[in-house]
């Protein structure tokens, strides 16, 4: 593979998982937090429906294990494309 080729096909897998976590993180805080929320609030987690849990917490702790998933699946890409930090 050329520099160049290497180039375009490491930022084609960043962009790729850029996408999946953009849209994780919409579904998550937009969609079940206001979107689905009162479809949701019929299901009770703890004793509080669960479309506020997610609007109040749950979206946070999603947020959370993206940063984690994020940085181990950049760290694999880093890896595949000889990018790595050592």
């Amino acid at each position: 593979m050329t520099s160049d080729n290497n180039a375009k096909a490491y930022w084609s897998a960043t962009l790729g998982l850029l996408t999946k976590v953009l849209i994780i993180w919409f579904l998550v805080s937009y969609g079940a937090g206001i979107l689905f929320a009162s479809a949701l609030n019929g299901i009770h987690l703890g004793g509080y429906p669960v479309g506020f849990w997610f609007a109040q917490q749950g979206s946070i702790y999603v947020f959370i294990a993206l940063i984690f998933w994020y940085a181990y699946q950049m760290g694999k890409i880093d890896r595949k494309f000889g990018m790595q930090e050592d």
